[in-house]
């Protein structure tokens, strides 16, 4: 029922388990490193408006080691499967991942300590995986004609990279010359084509194939998908000349079209999951449930930082609700479907028949992330309003117990695949 040729020779275009599993268990630890500095650091998130410190560190942690890591890991793997076509190297995938691993460490601790060689150094090097990874999927898309739906959003995430990575280059650079006029105007600019651009346009894209895989539903409804796309393209067009040149009227007619976008790509999602088959979702669509909640709040937010109302707290809960809110709430409610998924497909091997996704899932540590993960969410926002700094560590601690908790899931997982591919080991 869900795009029936989707899965067809799948099994045939997989990459070794080792592959896509390394980005996800990379992402994994990022997610606990990414609250345990905010638990360290939470009293300076309360006021936050940007410039280096723990605070900046962990927004990253999260954007480049959680999410981009995921990102790359996801695309790598289901990109060959939905467009039918391989990948042109396996090699050039693992470079990208080392490539983005010691970038990520190296640009955070120049973050977090303001070290100008460290930052530069990680950033270089992130900027190297970044252009791996869009030669690779540029590749993989170029000849493809169906599956629009994926492939245009994919295609303005890709050109969304570009610009982030030249807006994230002269960040860096104008760290040790101050050559910009308006950091603070580029920096933003930064931050929202990465969030809704590179990020945004990847989860949204990546939908279209995930949600109705896992909720049993039919295609969903091209019409609105596309203009979802048509409206998105057009708001971040806008957003950008509008953030960087500073003309106001055009970031909020960016923000009115982004949230027609975010309405057409819900009414999209809505629609698939009024026919769904499958009924009980579990834990994780509740995550993917808020994201969606939080898609049109954090847009609502950001138009009221540049409306100028109450910056001082409007500002630091757009970012964090924007980062560790609805991209990241997504993100981890697909990880813990799509996780156990693909092991499914890698625990078959002649003689051993391949174990349900279901045998594979330790349900237990995903429960106490959800409690985490919301109360985290909910306690640090609360911080953030009330300008309480307790409140933001008490979310931080919630959200690390959650982390610890997901990483607890993920070793499982993959020690149930590896015993059930090598049934000798069990005791």
């Amino acid at each position: 029922m869900l795009f029936g040729n989707f899965m067809m020779g799948a099994k045939s275009r997989l990459l070794p388990p080792s592959l896509p599993f390394r980005f996800f268990g990379a992402a994994v630890v990022f997610h606990v490193l990414a609250w345990a500095l905010l638990l360290g650091w939470g009293n300076d998130l309360p006021g936050f408006l940007g410039g280096p410190g723990h605070v900046l560190a962990a927004l990253h942690m999260i954007t480049l080691g959680v999410l981009t890591m995921t990102a790359m890991g996801a695309s790598f793997q289901l990109l060959p499967v939905a467009t039918k076509r391989p990948l042109r190297s396996v090699r050039a995938c693992k470079a990208a991942f080392w490539l983005l691993l010691l970038g990520v460490l190296g640009l955070t601790h120049g973050m977090g300590h303001d070290d100008l060689w460290a930052m530069e150094g990680g950033g270089s090097l992130v900027v190297a995986a970044l252009t791996i990874y869009f030669a690779l999927v540029v590749d993989n898309l170029r000849r493809v004609g169906d599956m629009r739906l994926v492939t245009d959003h994919t295609w303005l995430a890709i050109a969304c990279l570009v610009v982030l990575a030249g807006l994230g280059a002269t960040l860096i650079g104008d760290f040790a010359t101050g050559f910009l006029p308006d950091h603070g105007a580029i920096a933003i600019a930064h931050g929202v084509i990465a969030a809704y651009g590179f990020m945004g346009m990847l989860v949204l894209g990546f939908s279209f194939i995930l949600v109705p895989l896992f909720a049993l539903a039919p295609p969903p409804d091209e019409k609105l998908g596309r203009r979802a796309t048509l409206s998105a393209a057009v708001a971040l067009l806008l957003a950008l000349i509008g953030l960087t040149a500073r003309l106001s009227p055009l970031v909020f007619l960016a923000g009115a079209v982004g949230l027609l976008a975010a309405g057409l790509h819900l009414a999209a999602m809505a629609k698939l999951m009024k026919a769904r088959m499958r009924r009980k979702l579990g834990d994780s669509f509740l995550l993917i449930r808020l994201a969606w909640v939080l898609l049109p709040l954090t847009i609502l937010l950001g138009m009221t930082v540049e409306a100028g109302l109450a910056v001082d707290r409007s500002g630091p809960l757009f970012r964090f609700l924007l980062v560790f809110g609805w991209l990241l709430s997504f993100l981890l409610g697909v990880m813990q479907r799509i996780m156990p998924f693909l092991a499914s497909m890698h625990s078959i091997r002649p003689g051993i028949k391949p174990a349900l996704v279901s045998a594979l899932t330790a349900d237990r540590p995903l429960r106490v992330h959800l409690i985490g993960h919301v109360a985290g969410l909910s306690l640090v926002a609360a911080g953030i309003v009330l300008a309480v700094p307790l409140l933001v560590r008490l979310g931080a601690a919630c959200g690390l117990v959650g982390a610890v908790a997901f990483l607890i899931f993920a070793v499982t997982l993959w020690r149930r695949m590896h015993l059930h591919l090598n049934p000798a080991e069990i005791q």
